[in-house]
């Protein structure tokens, strides 16, 4: 299951374990109040969504193929987030924990590295873009 959304993120609600899954590994990223000791107001992601979710299904499969893995789930805000408000989250069952900390590693790590989401940050003086392929940091005002 791949998913982006604008509303709140049900945590508990991606963990699937069936009765031969030893281990859920669960990555959840959550709006910070800082970010290089600047003071972030709230955060926005954008995305292309028409590329990003075939990208994001690909790493399910990819994570399924390398690792034993039962279930993989991913799933990402997109919009305005406030401070402490969960922004990702990737789940992964399996019958051993080591399969599924690796499986959720690689899912994040793939996820940040090479699906065309944006997250732009908002402080007092200005906003900047930071993340997603491609994504030059560039300062913007207002």
């Amino acid at each position: 299951m791949v998913r982006l959304t604008r509303e709140p993120l049900d945590v508990a609600a991606l963990l699937a374990a069936g009765g031969a899954d030893g281990g859920v590994c669960l990555f959840v990223g959550v709006v910070r109040n800082e970010n290089d000791g600047r003071p972030v107001r709230h955060l926005e992601y954008e995305a292309y969504e028409e590329m990003a979710l075939p990208l994001m299904d690909q790493i399910v499969s990819d994570a399924r193929r390398r690792w034993p893995v039962s279930e993989v789930r991913i799933v990402h805000r997109l919009g305005r987030l406030e401070i402490g408000e969960t922004s990702v989250a990737v789940a992964v069952s399996a019958p051993h924990r080591a399969a599924a900390f690796e499986a959720c590693r690689y899912a994040i790590d793939t996820l940040k590295a090479t699906v065309p989401i944006w997250k732009k940050e908002f402080y007092a003086d200005g906003a900047v873009w930071l993340e997603g392929p491609g994504a030059a940091p560039a300062e913007v005002s207002g």
